[in-house]
């Protein structure tokens, strides 16, 4: 989908459909009510009839209006006006987008960016607006076949400034909004892919494609071999039980100072796991194709860095493997020696996602990082704790949790922050080994993290539990791209771009 901006009367503007916000109890936004003026009260008096009366995320079409140019007008249900903040606008807009896509309006001129939301600005509202509109959009066909898909008429969505002074304003956050939405995307297809096709190695690829694409982006996958001349004995334990081989896909993104050191984004990359030994129950099992979404927020996080060249240096590094039950798989009490020296007790092979990121987080010490954030979709117990609405936020370091969760507010990613207190450190105690890989059932996300800290020690470093954000099950089931907006926020703000208010 396209964006682009208008200014001026909106009465005069041709469009095939222009779409307006209403508030409860008939209630006019500022654009609705330039439009009823022009169309002598006609619009208030089709709202007093009752078809509509601005109840949030309510549709209505109209066609017609005397003394407006477009062809049609949608009136949007925006709820009560002093409830309208930015997830109300998001919902507004996301209402707006399914209901253009029932009808054969190429474009839509769109002026759900006014009035702002309580306590947002316009930068804010734009780009919600485009990140919003976008992941509508999105839809799955990769393994369906083309021809009988819907076909989704609006290509165009423009979007409504009041004044010409704001031009510059809407043009950053269109720009901005477009590469997240990009990055989301890229991250939501990775996620949607069945695990037959998305392999670690597949994974790879995509790597090196997305490198080919951008020249600031080059990539570098080691193999098995390589990885165990490093001695990643924990990474490689899980993919013992699969077939197909495991990969270390790292990502330099250069678009800083040579001697800047760089921001490290660690993903999981389990393209599939059924538990190992350790097996899962068979229901919704297919759902842990999944469980590489860590890996793909970093492609997506990346993507948009390439896109909007930011000046900061990035490394992406996601561990990919699968997790299948074999005669060579990891069995509970078996103990490996991870790439720090560290040996592990596998009490739980279900508990494979740490095994394979606490390698990466060895391996992420080379680069002498700035910060590291990883990301994984690692316990079923985040998952109890924040359900779908956050995701779980480790760190000791009280200003990189600061940093994280104002970049999940800014976007509507929003993050929980959980304690990671030496307390919790016994409970990975082992008679035979360093540590063992589960802590018990008290608190398991949080001993996951108190044993990814473990590998940590030597630079900033945060872990984002999102196993209860990176997809939806159900009818709507389907990856979400989080938290690949607020990843790209975190960068936008530590690159020093500027993100204009109003």
């Amino acid at each position: 989908m396209e964006f682009k901006t208008k200014t001026g009367d909106l009465a005069k503007q041709k469009t095939p459909c222009l779409v307006l916000g209403v508030f409860e109890k008939h209630k006019l936004g500022g654009p609705a009510e330039a439009i009823d003026k022009a169309c002598d009260g006609k619009l208030g008096a089709l709202l007093k009839k009752g078809d509509m009366s601005g109840e949030s995320g309510r549709t209505l079409l109209l066609y017609g209006l005397p003394g407006v140019a477009a062809e049609r007008v949608l009136l949007v249900g925006c709820g009560k006006r002093k409830e309208f903040d930015r997830a109300a606008q998001r919902k507004a807009v996301a209402a707006a987008i399914d209901a253009l896509t029932q009808y054969n309006a190429s474009e839509a001129l769109c002026t759900l960016v006014e009035p702002l939301p309580n306590q947002s600005n316009r930068y804010q509202t734009l780009r919600d607006t485009v990140v919003t509109a976008a992941g509508r959009d999105y839809r799955y066909t990769h393994t369906k076949d083309a021809k009988k898909q819907p076909k989704v008429a609006l290509k165009r969505l423009v979007l409504w400034v009041e004044k010409k002074a704001q031009q510059g304003v809407a043009e950053r956050a269109i720009a901005h909004g477009e590469a997240m939405a990009e990055g989301i995307a890229l991250a939501r297809e990775l996620g949607n892919l069945p695990g037959n096709i998305c392999t670690p190695s597949y994974l790879a690829e995509q790597a090196e494609t997305l490198a080919t694409e951008h020249p600031r982006l080059t990539t570098e996958i080691l193999d098995e071999a390589a990885m165990a001349e490093l001695g990643m004995g924990a990474l490689l334990s899980v993919s013992h039980g699969s077939r197909q081989p495991a990969k270390l896909i790292v990502m330099h993104y250069r678009g800083g100072a040579k001697d800047a050191k760089p921001v490290v984004l660690v993903g999981k990359g389990l393209t599939f796991d059924a538990g190992g030994i350790s097996l899962k129950p068979a229901a919704k099992m297919d759902e842990m194709k999944y469980d590489m979404c860590g890996g793909a927020s970093v492609f997506g996080a990346l993507r948009a860095a390439c896109t909007l060249e930011l000046p900061i240096n990035l490394v992406g590094v996601v561990p990919a493997s699968e997790n299948l039950p074999d005669g060579a798989a990891n069995k509970p009490g078996d103990i490996v020696t991870s790439m720090s020296g560290q040996t592990i007790e596998i009490l739980n092979t279900d508990a494979e996602g740490r095994l394979i990121l606490c390698d990466a987080l060895t391996y992420s010490k080379r680069f002498d990082p700035e910060l590291v954030i990883d990301m994984a979709t690692l316990t079923g117990a985040c998952m109890i704790a924040l359900g779908a609405h956050a995701s779980g936020l480790f760190t000791t370091d009280d200003a990189l949790a600061e940093e994280i969760l104002g970049a999940g507010e800014r976007t509507g990613d929003r993050a929980w922050r959980m304690p990671l207190w030496d307390d919790y450190q016994s409970q990975l105690d082992s008679n035979f080994a360093d540590m063992a890989n589960v802590g018990g059932r008290e608190g398991g996300a949080i001993t996951a993290a108190c044993f990814l800290s473990r590998f940590t020690k030597d630079y900033r470093w945060a872990h984002l539990d999102i196993a209860g954000t990176a997809w939806l099950g159900g009818q709507e089931k389907g990856g979400t791209g989080r938290p690949v907006a607020l990843l790209t926020e975190l960068l936008l703000a530590r690159a020093g771009v500027e993100c204009a208010t109003d």
